[in-house]
Parts: structure tokens; sequence; C-alpha cells
């Protein structure tokens, strides 16, 4: 996908990473003209010096052909100055950070079709942290109705040798949890699990299910074993 990136603030550059090792095209727009040099040498991405809430400097990003931009500027009015942009090129996927939260109304009606807030991130990380630190969550998915997570499984886990099929039908473990992907470690290996694939020590597990409800699916995978 072609993908604008305007702002390459900490969260900014840490996407435009994930995207170029994804094989995406993607282009950053960002004021200041040392982070736009850094981003260049440290990714490969092509970089523009400008305000992304210029209507020629969009332009020159190529705004006309995107497939998604990301709004990730500072300020939330910047955020919704440029989306409203970004809605008269038709790019059909518009994401914007929220910082205020009084600006919401406001950034759906400049066209936003996925609003980033930022409190919330940043509380989910924390009580994630702390409540599961064996438990990251990698992606949200529909609007926050949902996330990816990935479980480590310990040594002394009891779900080791245990197959998928086993796991998902034990009553103790989450019925709306769906196994998306086991990196196995030993054997530097990424598969997509079926039904008959047993667990291993050390295995990274992608689980894709409701942020409320994971609690109850990640505690099952890392119990230890009695």
């Amino acid at each position: 996908m072609y993908i604008i990136i305007a702002g390459a603030g900490l969260i900014g550059r840490q996407v435009v990473n994930l995207l170029v090792e994804n094989k995406h095209d993607v282009v950053v727009i960002d004021k200041d003209s040392e982070v736009c040099q850094s981003v260049y040498e440290e990714t490969g991405a092509i970089t523009i010096n400008g305000d992304a809430t210029n209507l020629n400097i969009l332009k020159q990003a190529g705004a006309n052909k995107a497939d998604v931009i990301i709004c990730l500027m500072h300020y939330s009015a910047d955020n919704m100055s440029c989306s409203l942009l970004a809605k008269s090129f038709d790019i059909p996927n518009i994401i914007a950070r929220l910082r205020d939260p009084q600006y919401e109304p406001a950034y759906k009606l400049a066209g936003v079709t996925t609003i980033v807030r930022m409190a919330d991130l940043l509380v989910n990380q924390i009580m994630m942290e702390i409540e599961q630190p064996i438990v990251r969550k990698i992606i949200t998915l529909g609007g926050g109705k949902a996330d990816i997570y990935q479980v480590r499984v310990q040594e002394n886990a009891r779900c080791i040798s245990m197959t998928v099929k086993e796991i998902t039908e034990d009553r103790h473990f989450l019925d709306e949890c769906v196994f998306v992907g086991v990196y196995r470690q030993e054997s530097e290996e990424f598969f997509i699990p079926r039904g008959n694939h047993k667990i291993h020590a050390r295995d990274s597990i992608f689980l894709s299910a409701k942020k409320q409800k994971i609690n109850k699916a990640t505690d099952f995978l890392i119990k230890p074993q009695k």
C-alpha cells in the first residue's frame, strides 16, 4: 500500500519502521529537516520536510494516490486539519492520533476513519505491564473492539505439549479467542497453528481477543503446571 505518515515523532518512527519492514511504500512528512534526514537514513523511506496541513505538501507527498494517511502530529488541531485535506483527496483510510478528547466529534466530521486515543493506549499498556508482564499487545483491530496479543510460554506452563484443539476446548479457556500464529524460538519458525499443533516451551503465541476478556485466555496459557 501507499501510505503517508504526517509527523515523525517517537510513535511515527516506530510506525515507519514497521511499515517499511512490511514492504509498504511510505512517505513521511515532518517540519523538522533533521528528523526527516534521520528517518531517511534509518529506514530508507521517502521524507518531505514540510507542514502536513499544507495542501501543496500533501500533493507533493502523493496524496492523490495514497491508500492510507496516518496523522501523528503533536497537536490535535493539526491532525484534524491534515485529515480534512486528506478527505479532499479521497484517501480511503484516514488514521489520526487524538490527544484531546474534546476534538473527537471534529475528527469524525473531518473524515477520520480510525481514531487512536493516546490515553487509552497508555492506560492499557501500563495495566498490561503490571498484570501480565509476559504478555504484549501487538495491534488493535476494529477501531479498538479487539486486539492481537503475544504471549510467551514459560518453561513450566501447563499448556506445554497441549494441542491448540485441547486448549481451545478446555472450559477454562476463553471462547472468544483465536490463535493467530505461533513463533517457535527453538526452530526460528513462524506458522499458522491448526488444531493438532502442540505448544512448546518458549513459544510466542499470537492471540486475537477482546481486550476486556484477554486475561482469561492468557491466565490459562501462563499458569504453571501443578
